[in-house]
Parts: structure tokens; C-alpha cells; sequence
């Protein structure tokens, strides 16, 4: 039976300080994958930890960003859009995401395979995961949930090492739908694997129970399992 646990951390990133969370299921024993979540725009959140041990109980560990640095928490979508708007599309999107990563593989709390990590993300933090496989960092895979995929340019797609899969809401009207064929043609540019699934049906936020605007961010509980579910696929076959 699984015995899911968090913990929060400390640490890093270019001079700032960030507070990330570890969660994990403290049933198993021995070495085990690691996964970076870069949670979306509302940052660490209790949501995000909820998330975070679905995905551990899979068998992962799992380090939830911090994107924003120690103390910032957003707490309304104002907030989060100021943020967001100061790390995307910024050398600090992938250097903290980058730091996240190292925690993940140096903490103390679980033994990680350093050789068997991955990352992924919601909204913003799809973003965040696609840029961070855009910088070269050596990944097994990149996941994007509902986030944009608009590149930020400061890295090229040809460093990508790793599959990519995102994971997007057919409706969605936050994530611009000429994002999706430049996106293919970067990818395809390069050479890189990639998977695009566009579910019908689905906007934004497809996989947060909080989510309830109609036509713009909304739950959908069908969508959300399958999508978790293509990324539990293709993790079982990278790592």
C-alpha cells in the first residue's frame, strides 16, 4: 500500500533563494526514478502537491519547482500572470528549473537514479519542461500539459535530447492553435521525437479539479486520465 509523503526543500538558483517540495511513497525502498514538476502559474500550491502524489504513487520521485523563488505565492490569477510574466521567456525559466532538477538528484530524503530522470508540467509549467529539454538538458523525457508551446528563443531545438510529448486541449483557447503547427514543423526541423495529442473535448487546465470556467479552463476528468496515462506510457518505455 502506498505511504505518499512530502517534504519541503530548500535550495538554489542563481543566488536566490527557492523552496520546492519532494513527494514520494515512502512504501517503496531502493532507487527509483526522479521526476521535475513545474506546477502551474499559481506555483507550489497544495494542488500542485496533490498532483505531484498521483504521479509518486506510480513509483516516481517526485520535486515540485519552485518557479518563482522562496515566499512568492501568488494567490489570485493577478499575482500569478505578474510572476509569470517576470520568468517566461527568461534565462531564469530554465536555470531555475535546472536547479530544480539537480535538488531532485542530490537530496538526501530518496535515492534517485540520476541516470533516469524526466520532467513535466501544467500550463506554464508545460512550458517550462519543453524549454528545459530545448536547453540540452540531458532528460529520458520532456511532458507538457495544456501548456503553450511557444519557444522562447534562447535555445534551439536541435539541442533537444529527449522525447517530447504534450499533451494538449483541442479547445483550448489560451494556447493559440498556430502553436501547434510551429511547434511540429521546429520539432520536425530538427529531427527531434515528438508527440503532439490533442484531445476533443478539452480546453485549458484539463487536469485540475479547480478549474470550472466554461469554454476557457475547465476539468475534464476523462481527458485528464487518459493524458496522465500517455505520459505513464511513454515514461515506462524511456525510463
Amino acid at each position: 500500500m502506498a505511504d505518499i509523503q512530502h517534504t519541503t526543500i530548500t535550495y538554489t538558483a542563481n543566488h536566490q533563494e527557492m523552496e520546492g517540495v519532494l513527494v514520494f511513497d515512502a512504501a517503496l525502498s531502493g532507487t527509483r526514478p526522479g521526476l521535475v514538476m513545474a506546477p502551474n502559474w499559481m506555483g507550489v500550491t497544495e494542488n500542485a502537491v496533490r498532483l505531484a502524489g498521483q504521479v509518486a504513487a506510480q513509483g516516481y520521485a517526485v520535486f515540485i519547482a519552485d518557479l518563482y523563488g522562496k515566499g512568492n505565492r501568488p494567490t489570485s490569477p493577478e499575482e500569478a500572470g505578474a510572476a509569470m510574466g517576470a520568468v517566461k521567456d527568461t534565462a531564469d525559466e530554465v536555470v531555475r528549473m535546472a536547479a530544480a532538477l539537480a535538488t531532485l538528484k542530490d537530496q538526501a530524503f530518496v535515492a534517485v537514479d540520476s541516470n533516469r530522470v524526466a520532467a513535466f508540467g501544467f500550463c506554464f509549467g508545460g512550458h517550462c519542461a519543453l524549454e528545459l529539454a530545448r536547453s540540452g538538458e540531458a532528460l529520458r523525457a520532456a511532458i507538457s500539459f495544456h501548456g503553450t508551446l511557444d519557444a522562447s528563443g534562447l535555445h534551439d531545438a536541435k539541442n533537444v535530447q529527449c522525447p517530447l510529448l504534450v499533451l494538449d486541449g483541442a479547445s483550448d483557447p489560451l494556447v493559440p492553435r498556430e502553436q501547434l503547427t510551429a511547434f511540429a514543423q521546429e520539432m520536425n526541423g530538427v529531427g527531434a521525437d515528438w508527440q503532439l495529442v490533442s484531445y476533443g473535448g478539452a480546453v485549458h487546465s484539463f487536469t485540475d479539479p479547480n478549474a470550472n470556467v466554461e469554454g476557457v479552463a475547465k476539468f475534464h476528468p476523462t481527458v485528464s486520465t487518459r493524458a496522465f496515462n500517455a505520459m505513464y506510457a511513454l515514461l515506462d518505455e524511456v525510463i
